[in-house]
This record gives structure tokens, sequence and C-alpha cells, in this order.
């Protein structure tokens, strides 16, 4: 796919002029179907995640109950399951993608959830069991990325900048395995669903690891060779969100439990923790998110 990004850069970039980005600090539910979308102070809200073991989550639980707001964490194993289950009814909240993984959804599924709230933007590293130095890479060797669309063509830009590989036009958020300009690459490039690039480590040169399962590994964040800039006001696609329905988009609970995620002191902390302190904190309104993932969404329909 070849097709060259056109309007998301204007999305980043009025994106970059409202948030409030503060580095050093970091960044996916199943109710009884009563009347999932309507939570409210004396209800469960229950929230998918993908790490539930990460130490924010324990500090948000506490958080919101010294608010009176119950939550239920219900941890999915892979990126797949939390926004079909969103969408279904079964939870509530999520919170583990970025703004143009909610877009690809969005527009495969034909679905409407929504970016409720910000979070963080993390950083994308490249992560190896043989080597030390990204420039040690053996020409021919071959190299991991997540599998999903998003975090593929976030992997392969990251190969790029790292010199491994070259792509064609130069690559967008929308490049895949086909964009690799395989000439004038100097590794070889394999594609794993994004939980298994972390198994692969002794069987390739290096492999795109997410941040949800550098620790799961037992890597440390600063192991990583390589990372793209979290800071970058480019890298507005990839910030992180809570996503709900469409409808539940002005729901009081929902929207007080963000403020409690953006703004308490030990969710923060644990947002550090859980990153190596190598994610950015990120606040953007309802009405910036929206218009973000509109303009994504616009972009994925016409690369699609």
């Amino acid at each position: 796919m070849s097709r060259r990004f056109t309007t998301l850069a204007a999305a980043a970039a009025a994106a970059a002029a409202g948030p409030v980005l503060v580095t050093g600090l970091a960044g996916c539910a199943s109710a009884d179907a009563g009347d999932a979308g309507s939570a409210g102070a004396d209800d469960t809200v229950k929230i998918g995640v993908v790490g539930k073991s990460d130490p924010q989550w324990a500090a948000f639980e506490k958080a919101a109950k010294a608010e009176g707001i119950d939550i239920e964490l219900v941890d999915f194993g892979s990126y797949e399951l939390p926004n079909p289950a969103l969408t279904e009814g079964e939870i509530d909240l999520n919170q583990f993608q970025h703004v143009i993984y909610l877009a690809q959804y969005n527009e495969a599924s034909g679905e409407d959830l929504a970016a409720i709230g910000s979070t963080q933007t993390y950083p994308l590293g490249l992560y190896s069991s043989k080597y030390d130095d990204v420039d040690d890479i053996a020409e021919g060797d071959t190299v991991a990325v997540p599998d999903d669309a998003s975090n593929q063509a976030r992997g392969l830009l990251v190969l790029q900048s790292a010199g491994l590989i070259e792509l064609k036009d130069g690559g967008s958020p929308f490049s895949d395995l086909s964009d690799i300009d395989e000439a004038k690459s100097k590794v070889k490039v394999t594609a794993l669903e994004a939980a298994l690039t972390p198994e692969a480590l002794p069987d390739v040169a290096a492999a795109i690891i997410n941040n949800d399962f550098v620790e799961e590994a037992g890597l440390k964040f600063d192991d990583a060779l390589f990372t793209d800039d979290a800071s970058d006001p480019a890298a507005a696609p990839y910030v992180n969100i809570f996503a709900s329905r469409a409808e539940d988009v002005d729901n009081e609970t929902y929207l007080k439990l963000i403020e409690i995620f953006q703004t308490d002191e030990a969710v923060q902390k644990g947002l550090a923790e859980s990153s190596g302190g190598t994610g950015v904190t990120v606040q953007l309104s309802q009405e910036e998110l929206a218009k973000t993932l509109t303009t994504v969404q616009k972009d994925v329909a016409d690369n699609s």
C-alpha cells in the first residue's frame, strides 16, 4: 500500500496545539448486562484493559472508590477483543488503544465507538536478545513487527528511522509489508500478533514490542535498541484513549473517571512506573479528540 497519508498530518498539528504534554509520565471490561451504557455512581463501571497488573490500575480503582465510583477491570490478552466487547455492551469503557487503532476498528466494523478521553502516548521500541546496538543487526537478518495495521505501520516507520528498512514513498501511518523496498533494506520483516513478538526474540534478530508486553517478556524499557519520539506532534494519531459507545460520551460518571485518571497523583505515578518513565501524558478535550478521530478515520477510509 503506497498511497500517501495526506490529511492526518493536519490533524496531528491541530491536536498538538491543544494538549498539555508532561514528559516523564506514561502510557483496554464485562458487565452484568443490566443497563451497561448508563452506569452511575452507584453502579460498577466495567473497563476493558490490556495489562491489568500495571500499577496505575490499582491506584485508579482506589481513587475512583474514594469518589464513590466502583470499577471492575477486565483483562484482555490481545488487542482484538476489547472493542468488540465494548460494541456488544459487555463493558462500559476500554483503555488500551490509540486513536488510529480505534479509527481502523470503526472503519472496518462499521461501528461508531468514540474517543471519550486521552491518556498518554507511548514510544514504540525495537528490542533484541541477540544484539546490544541497532547497528550490529546483520544484513539479511529478520525483524518482527506486530500484524495489526496501525501498530505494523508505526513499527515499520520505527525500522525505517533506525536505518533497517526503506519504505516506498517514505512510508505513512498506513504502510504495510508490501511497502518495504526490499532492494534498499538491510533486513527482512515478518509480521506476528502483537502479543507474540516478544516470544519471537530467540528466533529473530529483533522485534517491535508494544509497551503492554515489554515487562511481561522480562524486558526493561531502557533495553530498547531504538524508539520513536512519543512527544513529537506527529505522534498525535498514537495518543492512547478511553473509548466508549457513542451514546455514552456525555456520561458524567465516565467523564469523572477520566478526570481522575488524568489528575490523580498515584495514578500518574503508576503510569510512570508502568512505562519506565518513557511515556508522555496528554490531555485533549473531547472536541479535539473527536476532530482527530474523524480526520484519522477519513484517512483510514481513503487509504483502504
